[in-house]
């Protein structure tokens, strides 16, 4: 892969818009890949092509970043990690990766531009079987929810997990030797604790759930945007463009199919992750036996984040309202700390009465002070209802500031970047002024802020 200094030799050579490049069928990148034809539809900045390498003489499907002024660094960090996570993988409906590479200014028609190279799948996606007028049968629809969920079981009990972030109909492919193959994991995270929280927000409305736009996909994640999908294939109607009921997707009424399975794919689409299966072995042993009920235990049997032992975090929760209190003094354990704080500051005494008892008041004076300190309560409390939300600072049960919003204008709720000993939970929010970022402060240990975020999500959730 690329290091930072190569990046910054590349990047100035900008010169040219995106809009303005086109790579042309027949030209010869690497000296080895000649370009056949464009493939799909793709963002800008980005092409996926057809080609064929010299090498082998066999068919590769070439995907292409052009880096421009107007991108996004993370658009770059992106498409790296998806080649580095698919060097690692080795699965049969996986496209194998074959090769990484960049090309300067001059070979690239203006722009620096990367390249990845994975093996070309025969077939048709199920987006453009969808827009031929294809129908899916329920025989088909069970097929290829159990080939694509023996890819998850692959990807989600890999050591770290794999999470591919934007299962969609354009993202399958239908081969033509009849299997389903899981493709483009531009938007794949690959980290030890899948719980944790991710920095880049990705995905597709309608097929990933709120959790995933929230920072926080987990593998229950896949399994949404599976079951998204598909309720696509069986209405010909993509999720977002279907109506909601308590923020579910309402499509029972729309197919003729096996009522069991119809109970299976709401399963998979609950928003709330504790409705929702949480692994994909649970999700095939159930779509398998038809045993929705076993489903039920399982899914009642996922353990939350439980609310650490001595929290000092204070909340009550209603179906209409959820307050939060952070008692925010100096020190952890306030006993500790003064008597630790007392024996620190005996011999810083002694040596200044020793040397001028004329100082003893100013001295014992500071010491209380210091005392005092310690013990000064500035909380920090939040408060929702279905309405409002309001965040503020209290010191002697004095606001020292606030800030209020709609609770509806809430985009995002999620740990934000540890700052000294600072786990911060950030709170963003968009209205008519533009999108601000809160950060509701405290010094909270890392598993009281993923117990708190876990609570807040979760209320948010029901709404």
């Amino acid at each position: 892969m690329l290091s930072a200094l190569r990046i910054s030799s590349l990047f100035k050579y900008f010169s040219v818009k995106e809009g303005n490049i086109v790579l042309d069928p027949g030209k010869v990148l690497q000296e080895r890949y000649q370009l056949q034809q464009r493939l799909g539809r793709t963002a800008v900045g980005h092409q996926t092509w057809l080609a064929v390498d010299l090498e082998s003489q066999e068919q590769v499907t070439l995907k292409m970043l052009a880096f421009s002024p107007e991108m996004h660094w993370e658009e770059l960090k992106l498409f790296e990690r998806e080649a580095q996570v698919l060097q690692a993988l080795n699965h049969p409906r996986i496209p194998c990766y074959r090769d990484y590479f960049s090309l300067e200014r001059e070979a690239g028609a203006g722009l620096p531009w990367f390249g990845l190279v994975q093996d070309y799948i025969p077939g048709f996606s199920l987006q453009e079987l969808l827009e031929q007028g294809h129908r899916f049968s329920e025989e088909k629809i069970r097929n290829l929810s159990i080939e694509v969920l023996e890819i998850l079981i692959y990807l989600h009990e890999l050591n770290p997990p794999v999470l591919h972030r934007d299962i969609k109909p354009s993202n399958l492919i239908w081969g033509d030797d009849q299997h389903i193959y899981l493709v483009d994991f531009g938007a794949v995270q690959a980290q030890a604790a899948v719980t944790g929280v991710t920095f880049t927000v990705v995905g597709t409305s309608g097929y990933a759930p709120l959790e995933q736009f929230w920072g926080r996909a987990v593998p229950a994640s896949d399994l949404y945007a599976l079951g998204g999908t598909l309720i696509h294939l069986l209405t010909g109607m993509t999720p977002a463009d279907l109506p909601q009921k308590d923020a579910r997707i309402q499509f029972s009424d729309r197919v003729s199919v096996n009522p069991i399975l119809v109970s299976w794919i709401e399963k998979m689409t609950e928003i709330g992750l504790e409705k929702r299966f949480s692994k994909a072995r649970d999700a095939l042993a159930a779509l398998k036996s038809g045993n929705i009920q076993w489903a039920d235990d399982r899914i009642a049997d996922v353990r939350k984040i439980c609310k650490p032992r001595r929290c000092r975090i204070e909340m009550s929760k209603s179906a209409t309202e959820l307050k939060i209190k952070i008692p925010s003094t100096l020190v952890r354990r306030p006993f500790l700390s003064a008597f630790l704080g007392i024996t620190t500051l005996v011999p810083v005494v002694l040596s200044v009465l020793s040397f001028s008892g004329s100082i003893v008041g100013l001295v014992i004076a500071a010491i209380i002070i210091a005392l005092l300190i310690m013990f000064v309560n500035y909380d920090t409390q939040l408060t929702f209802d279905r309405k409002y939300f309001e965040l503020k600072g209290q010191i002697f049960g004095w606001n020292y500031w606030g800030k209020i919003g709609e609770t509806s204008e809430i985009l995002s709720v999620f740990l934000g970047i540890p700052v000294g000993i600072y786990n911060q939970i950030k709170i963003r929010h968009t209205n008519n002024t533009g999108t601000h970022s809160y950060f509701l402060e405290g010094y909270l240990e890392e598993n009281e802020a993923d117990w708190l975020v876990q609570e807040i999500q979760d209320w948010l959730n029901s709404r």
